[in-house]
């Protein structure tokens, strides 16, 4: 009983601190909007889009770290950060200047977001380590120092009245200074370092994973915005709202699992599928039951009449949130390519929505549910495949050692 006690006080902190990152990120254009010009709120939109690509490489170095830590114990992980923030420092030094030139951003604004990012990469290498220790308490904490110090340096600036330059360059440090928080946090004082260094190319498939997951949930957003008329367009990002709402609710089982299924915990994996598709199955049967409150609530009133296509957002955002699972099951087992299925439905969801399906709320809606099952689909097939192999493999281990 006190084992489930605190496992449940750790989701419960875990999920507080997510929900206090995705308060502070929405915060931060519902301030800008009103603060700032309309020209540098859309240069802060646009540094924001561009950082929160870059800023994968903190989930990928995060999940490495973890997986690495479980399965090994504590390992040295110096190297593996350093290399990840150099190559996120390099995409920036390369991607900056081409942005500043074609979408016309001030190059102080840029370079402050830029500094800005790279300290949260780096906070990924303690958050892993924390995650991977399984000190669930010391994470959430770590998880809402990271989000004051990637956002709550700019809310404050823009609630001042300090300007875009001026947020960011509090922002920035805000970020910096989170770092030497987070090393506290992680701190474990006595325990000994031994053993291999994280591979940079596990730092690199966990990336990859995360980032083709935001892609391929995200890609009907940006469809709609090219293939739909302004206002039905507007009806569409409001119906993603339950898509990313029902995909990241039960985000805290996966945090929570994350270092058991590095041990090879089928149990593990099998609890964690089944307390996301029911939390999944949960917020489908609602947007079914109360449609237009659910429109209401993610839009306004004069979105209630969508409701009719709130079963449809929920579950494919029910369907991403299983998928998020096998994909960092996939992770924790040290799968070379587990991303690679999802750009394949992302390229195939274009095509049909492109060629094929009519430019609509409902054709558009129903062909993401339909990528959602074909991601989820296949995941599953290739998670139960290694599964289904690993265990004829202990057979005949087994086998082979009694015969001798």
């Amino acid at each position: 009983m006190a084992k489930l006690s605190s496992i449940g006080t750790a989701g419960l902190a875990v999920t507080v601190a997510g929900v206090l990152a995705n308060g502070l990120a929405y915060i931060v254009p519902v301030v800008g909007a009103r603060r700032l010009t309309a020209a540098d709120f859309s240069v802060l939109a646009t540094l924001l889009a561009m950082t929160a690509i870059v800023g994968v490489a903190s989930t990928g170095l995060q999940i490495a770290v973890a997986v690495h830590r479980a399965r090994n114990g504590p390992s040295p992980a110096g190297r593996s950060t350093v290399l990840t923030m150099a190559a996120a420092a390099g995409a920036l030094l390369l991607v900056m200047p081409v942005a500043v030139v074609v979408l016309r951003l001030p190059v102080p604004a840029t370079l402050l977001a830029a500094v800005s990012t790279v300290g949260v990469v780096a906070a990924g290498r303690w958050l892993g380590e924390m995650q991977g220790d399984e000190r669930f308490l010391p994470l959430a904490a770590g998880l809402a120092v990271v989000a004051g110090g990637r956002y709550g340096g700019v809310v404050l600036g823009l609630a001042a009245g300090a300007g875009l330059t001026t947020s960011l360059l509090i922002g920035a440090a805000t970020a910096i200074l989170a770092l030497p928080v987070l090393q506290l946090l992680a701190r474990r004082p006595g325990t000994p370092v031994h053993g291999e260094s994280i591979a940079v190319h596990a730092v690199f498939t966990a990336g990859a994973a995360t980032l083709a997951t935001l892609v391929v949930s995200y890609a009907d957003l940006l469809l709609s915005r090219r293939f739909l008329p302004p206002d039905a367009s507007g009806a569409y990002a409001v119906g993603t709202v339950l898509t990313k709402g029902a995909l990241w609710a039960p985000q805290v089982v996966t945090v929570l699992a994350l270092p058991r299924l590095a041990q090879g915990d089928r149990r593990t994996l099998r609890l964690g599928l089944l307390l996301v598709g029911a939390c999944g199955a949960f917020l489908v049967t609602a947007a079914a039951l109360a449609g237009g409150l659910a429109f209401r609530l993610a839009g306004g009133p004069d979105y209630a009449g969508l409701g009719r296509y709130a079963p449809v957002f929920a579950a494919t955002g029910a369907c991403y949130g299983l998928v998020f699972m096998l994909i960092n099951a996939q992770v924790a087992a040290g799968a070379r390519w587990p991303s690679a299925p999802l750009w394949v439905v992302t390229a195939l969801l274009v095509a049909v929505v492109w060629l094929a399906v009519p430019h609509t709320v409902a054709g558009i809606a129903w062909s993401a549910f339909g990528a959602a099952v074909a991601a989820l689909t296949v995941t599953g097939a290739l998670v139960a495949v290694r599964l289904r192999t690993s265990v004829t493999e202990r057979q005949s281990e087994s086998a082979t050692l009694s015969v001798e």
